[in-house]
């Protein structure tokens, strides 16, 4: 059921990846949750390999699935490929062309982005807002660090992504 509140949650979120786009990439997230009455959740993961993208992709899924079911959502991201996609409605011009970029390629990390579609729509609303990465936002820099921590412990455990390294970090958008 879903329900209205006065004051959104706020899920605070990045990605890091060390050797990006390589077969040894180790990468790692965090999300950090604020509830409207100031309590707070800090989740952490990793993947290897890994991409930046991903990182960005698995804090948000991550993050908005630990807030509550019918919540208005303030996700707070440095990552313009992760806003952009929601505020500009690349996921429903990727969906529109059969899961194909403007440029008639696969859209890269699809199977995130279908996971970030679910985790949308459990939602009243997500309201992205796009804050610069290094640049002094206090909850941005500790979501960095941890997920750099995360990173650094990163194994390669997981089977390889679809598609080379550098086929993830394609950026062909339109």
């Amino acid at each position: 059921m879903s329900h209205r509140q006065q004051h959104p949650v706020k899920v605070v979120t990045d990605g890091a990846c060390s050797g990006n786009g390589t077969d040894d990439a180790r990468g790692g997230w965090a999300a950090i949750i604020i509830a409207p009455d100031g309590g707070e959740l800090v989740l952490t993961g990793a993947e290897a390999p890994s991409t930046n993208n991903r990182m960005e992709l698995m804090a948000a899924i991550e993050g908005l699935a630990a807030a509550p079911e019918g919540s208005t959502v303030e996700l707070v991201t440095d990552s313009s490929y992760l806003a952009k996609a929601i505020t500009d409605d690349w996921l429903g011009s990727w969906q529109r062309r059969g899961w194909k970029t403007a440029g008639k390629k696969p859209v890269a990390n699809r199977d995130l982005w279908e996971r970030l579609l679910t985790q949308l729509a459990r939602h009243e609303s997500v309201n992205p807002r796009l804050v610069r990465g290094h640049a002094g936002h206090e909850l941005n820099e500790r979501a960095d660090r941890l997920a750099q921590d995360a990173a650094a412990t990163a194994e390669a455990t997981t089977p390889p992504m679809d598609g080379s390294a550098s086929e993830q970090m394609g950026f062909d958008i339109g």
